[in-house]
């Protein structure tokens, strides 16, 4: 990736009525799924089922906050991507943790039903993923939305695969390893996030505060 791509700030703000409708579908999409999801990781006790339905309440708050903030300064739309990246971070570590303690406890999640949900899952991220496709390359309140979608499609192929490989092993370590591997997808993702962000408020900042134009450069050279 050349120079001129990292530093580049992206365009697209939002400011859309297709955004606006698409992000309204999204976050009934994962309303829905975090209630179907809450009640399938409680009776299947699969950790990584669990992982998932929080990450879909994660998701219908977050994007409800996103949606707020369109048509706001470059500073509130920054401050609202910072705050869901710190957010998805939280996320990734109690999902870490919880998986740590079940690994201790060990207790057995029903494969087959996880399976099933899973691949419910997989649909509605899909959906959701495709329909803010074309918004992917926005500023980073619009770009979490799409990294939260895409991973999220990812953690549930990773759920489908758990399924199977408990109901061939007749272990619960697959559950636990992918949601491992979810908490640590979350915990990169609120890094990216957080990074574009942090150049956007320094960004804002800098307009705010203009340097005057009666100051010389710092490296201006005297004789």
């Amino acid at each position: 990736m050349s120079a001129t791509c990292c530093t580049q700030m992206p365009k697209f703000d939002g400011v859309s009525s297709t955004y606006k409708r698409v992000l309204l579908i999204v976050i009934a999409i994962n309303a829905v799924m975090f209630g179907v999801e809450t009640g399938a990781g409680y009776l299947t006790q699969s950790m990584a089922l669990q992982a998932d339905a929080l990450d879909f309440l994660g998701d219908t708050l977050t994007y409800a906050i996103s949606l707020a903030v369109i048509g706001k300064s470059l500073k509130w739309r920054a401050g609202a991507a910072y705050f869901k990246a710190l957010s998805l971070g939280a996320f990734g570590l109690w999902v870490m943790g919880a998986t740590i303690y079940r690994t201790f406890v060990l207790g057995m999640p029903e494969p087959f039903a996880m399976g099933g949900i899973a691949v419910v899952a997989l649909i509605a991220n899909v959906v959701s993923a495709g329909l803010l496709y074309r918004f992917r390359d926005g500023d980073a309140n619009v770009r979490s939305v799409w990294l939260c979608s895409r991973n999220d499609a990812i953690g549930n192929v990773a759920v489908i695969g758990a399924a199977g490989m408990v109901a061939i092993t007749a272990s619960p370590w697959p559950d636990l390893i992918v949601a491992g591997g979810m908490a640590a997808l979350f915990l990169r993702g609120a890094w990216v996030i957080a990074v574009q962000a942090r150049g956007e408020l320094a960004a804002a900042d800098s307009d705010m505060h203009p340097m005057p134009a009666d100051v010389a450069p710092v490296n201006e050279r005297s004789l």
